[in-house]
């Protein structure tokens, strides 16, 4: 064991540990999720990197020695290369702002880069406030490690959807002559093509993609060098164009300070524009999701326009029940990100000079991310993939559709095509039919017209009706 002293007084460390007083306290006080800081993907690399270029920053304008920065250098390229989950055992859950995150990174540094120097742990060489923290605060700290944490988990989501829109895009190619009957307000309408249908899913999950992308580069931009308030006030002439320099440097990515520091402390709506496009993206997994389930329905009673792969039983009572689970999956999915927006919208308001809930933004933020790069392959390899298209009962509706009748309207004109869809209607009869028994179109032309393939592509409509 080794005694650590704090403003409040000390506490006993077990020396084996890297981190110190305040991560003791910290341990104390926020027990509660039983997630850690160290279970946030990237989250503590994050914050390693901007200790590297901090430190090294600090060395350029002539603020840490020589051997202070080797040994904090050599101490990061460590925890970096070989992560140490235990010596960052902060809970996620914690107030403060962050400050228990911020110095239980300052401490392992500290403690580590005295070793290095000294052989022992300690500060004697290395303080965790003097030199880790050195032109540092934990309010510009921890938002800038939020949004380099929060660059990473975007590109994994983004980088998830490219392929999960590939698999739509053969969807699309293979369904393109499977006509099928619309529906709007759940009730019959006119036909498509269950590839034009998909095309649909495609192109609002291209939309995402963009979205997330446009997200994601909007992390660069950190508010690194505001210090406790946005003043800038305890940093060193030339820090701060020195650690963009070298952090830039570092990770090979073109990070720039905020625009305005103040802004960047004081307003958290950053992470609402980031949650939306996480909602938006969850939104469009939903619609597709319960979609399916609707067009798989039955598969003797319902709809039975698809067939999705079985991939367990689906009753420990009813025998031969497959249920599109699959689908129900993605759709819990969705609601868990709805919770976590609301959680990151109110995590947001702040007040005064700092937002202190961002520990809750970025589990909620980083959840949402994980959830949702974890679904897409699931619902694209298990679901999408191997779902299969019913085509004979898709024609089989669409043929029988009273919505043919707008094809009637568009020759005539609206109070005949309503007449025909009433008599068709009331005799149990076919819009063909009605229209061939009552001399309105030949057979040969009423096949042509009322073809449902005729209405998917309005050119074919055209050229016949010429």
């Amino acid at each position: 064991m080794r005694t650590e002293h704090d403003a409040l007084g000390c506490r006993q460390i077990e020396d084996a540990c890297y981190y110190g007083i305040q991560t003791q306290r910290a341990l104390e006080n926020f027990s509660i999720s039983g997630t850690t800081i160290a279970q946030i993907p990237g989250y503590i690399e994050s914050l390693l990197e901007i200790k590297r270029a901090a430190a090294m920053a600090n060395h350029r304008i002539g603020k840490l020695t020589d051997a202070q920065l080797s040994a904090i250098v050599q101490a990061v390229n460590e925890l970096i290369a070989s992560p140490q989950p235990q010596q960052f055992p902060v809970d996620i859950y914690q107030g403060g702002g962050g400050t228990s995150t911020n110095m239980n990174v300052n401490e392992v540094l500290a403690n580590r880069a005295n070793e290095i120097l000294t052989g022992v742990k300690g500060y004697d060489e290395v303080h965790p406030n003097t030199h880790i923290n050195m032109c540092q605060s934990t309010n510009d700290v921890i938002p800038s490690a939020m949004k380099m944490t929060a660059f990473r988990l975007l590109g994994a989501l983004e980088e998830a959807l490219h392929p999960f829109i590939a698999v739509l895009g053969e969807k699309v190619e293979a369904f393109s002559d499977d006509v099928k009957l619309g529906r709007t307000c759940l009730q019959d309408a006119l036909p498509l093509t269950l590839g034009q249908q998909f095309s649909g899913y495609r192109s609002a999950f291209e939309r995402s993609a963009q979205l997330i992308n446009s997200v994601r580069h909007l992390c660069l931009e950190l508010p690194m060098g505001a210090t406790a308030i946005g003043t800038e006030f305890g940093t060193w002439p030339g820090y701060k164009d020195a650690f963009y320099s070298v952090l830039s440097t570092n990770t090979g990515l073109d990070f720039t300070p905020e625009k305005n520091l103040f802004d960047a402390l004081q307003n958290a709506d950053f992470w609402i524009t980031v949650s939306a496009a996480l909602k938006s993206t969850a939104n469009i997994l939903n619609k597709l999701a319960s979609d399916l389930r609707v067009m798989a329905s039955g598969p003797r009673a319902g709809l039975e326009e698809i067939t999705l792969p079985a991939v367990q039983p689906g009753s420990s009572i009813m025998p031969g029940k497959i249920n599109p689970v699959i689908p129900e999956m993605v759709i819990q999915v969705y609601f868990r990100v709805l919770g976590n927006d609301l959680s990151i919208t109110r995590a947001c308001e702040g007040e005064l000079e700092l937002n202190v809930w961002e520990s809750l933004i970025l589990n909620s933020l980083c959840e949402s991310c994980r959830l949702l790069t974890e679904c897409l392959p699931l619902f694209s390899d298990k679901c999408l993939k191997g779902l299969i298209a019913n085509r004979e009962r898709c024609a089989q509706d669409a043929g029988n559709s009273l919505a043919l009748s707008t094809v009637i309207a568009t020759l005539f004109d609206y109070k005949t095509a309503s007449d025909v869809a009433k008599k068709a209607d009331q005799e149990g009869k076919s819009i063909y039919q009605i229209v061939v028994e009552t001399g309105l179109l030949s057979a040969e032309r009423a096949s042509q017209l009322l073809d449902p393939i005729v209405l998917t592509r309005p050119e074919l409509f055209h050229k016949l009706y010429k």
